[in-house]
Formats: C-alpha cells, structure tokens, sequence
C-alpha cells in the first residue's frame, strides 16, 4: 500500500496549486482521506478531510473558503485544489488514509501517508 502525494511547486501569493494524492493498493474511496502541513519549524497540522462514503468536506479555519478537497473516484485520487494563496501556506504537504467514517484530526489516527510534496509562496 503506497500513497503519494504530489503538485507543490513555488507559486506567488494569491496562486493556486492543486495537489493530488494516489493511492497504489488501496481504494481511496473506501477511506476518509485527510491533508495535513508541516510549516518550517513547525508541527505538523490538520488542514482537511473528505469522508469516505459521504464525501462530505471539513476543512481548518485557516484554509476554509480558499481549499477544496475533492475525490476523482474513477482515477482513486483526492484532490486539494488551493486558490489565494498566502505566505503562511509554505510547507509540506501530506495526505493520509484513515479506514474510519469520520473526519480524524490526529495524525494517529491516519493509517496511511504520502510522502509529502513541497509548497512554497514567495513573491
């Protein structure tokens, strides 16, 4: 079972990147699927989650209305398209699997990871 995710780049403030997981293995609709970030010198944190049978979205407060997380089933792929994008957006960016019905926050939680791809904002 291998997740990958992919798409960073260097990108301006007020871009917009759209970064992929796929998944080898494992079917992504059959799991909650989450993005996490680590900023430099920072903790890793939540960001967003679609929930495996809904696909029902949540997102933290500081990409809400700016990220969108999205599912191309036929392709078992989860999308994070990221719109307006700021400074404080730098980092790496991972997704992860969790075999549960809900929207997890801890990285516990997530049985799965990707390795991570790189964003960075800088004008």
């Amino acid at each position: 079972v291998q997740l990958q995710a992919s798409g960073g780049g260097l990108v301006q403030p007020g871009g917009s990147l759209r970064l992929s997981c796929t998944a080898s293995g494992l079917t992504l609709a059959s799991y909650t699927v989450a993005w996490f970030r680590q900023a430099p010198g920072k903790e890793r944190e939540w960001i967003s989650c679609i929930i495996r049978t809904s696909s029902t979205t949540n997102y933290a407060d500081s990409v809400k209305a700016r990220f969108t997380i999205s599912r191309e089933r036929a392709k078992n792929i989860v999308n994070l398209q990221m719109n307006s994008l700021k400074f404080e957006d730098t980092g790496v960016y991972y997704c992860a699997a969790a075999a549960r019905g809900i929207c997890l926050r801890n990285e516990s939680d997530h049985r799965y990871w990707g390795q991570g791809t790189l964003v960075t904002v800088s004008s």
